[in-house]
């Protein structure tokens, strides 16, 4: 009786599918983790659409994440798009800085109520109560309704 040596070499898993195998496990995490950390380069999380690239130099980000909380800046930035656009569009873009950034939802009722104070200045009381929402708990109807100072 005659015996196979073909037989034997891929039970034992030395055969081409093996080599294979151990090159795409060596291989597939370096491609991986540098095509997410390019990726991470490419995003733009200052929130300017001026440049999505990272050109800026690290004493200017310093000096400006330092002045400035990331609350402070999406309220004034969403504070501006209410005036520029609507209160719908800025309270979309708050729903969605919150769902990206969730350090940013104990601050949400505070800015759903700047942006329902300052949506009865611009389009007064009934007219800024038609764009109401549920975000942050309904907190910009609340703003709609509280009294003006």
């Amino acid at each position: 009786m005659k015996h196979s040596t073909t037989n034997q070499r891929t039970r034992r898993g030395r055969g081409p599918a093996r080599r294979i195998g151990r090159t795409l496990a060596l291989v597939l995490p370096v491609v991986l983790v540098l095509s997410g950390t390019l990726a991470v380069t490419r995003v733009n999380w200052s929130g300017n659409s001026s440049d999505s690239v990272l050109t800026a130099s690290s004493e200017d980000v310093s000096a400006r994440a330092s002045s400035r909380a990331p609350q402070d800046v999406l309220r004034d930035r969403l504070l501006l798009e209410l005036q520029e656009k609507n209160p719908g569009v800025a309270l979309t873009h708050l729903q969605e800085a919150v769902n990206g950034h969730p350090s940013l939802t104990k601050h949400c009722v505070s800015i759903a109520r700047a942006l329902g104070r300052a949506a009865v200045r611009v389009y007064g009381p009934s007219r800024a109560q038609s764009y109401a929402r549920p975000v942050c708990d309904t907190s910009f109807a609340s703003g709609v309704a509280a009294p003006q100072s």
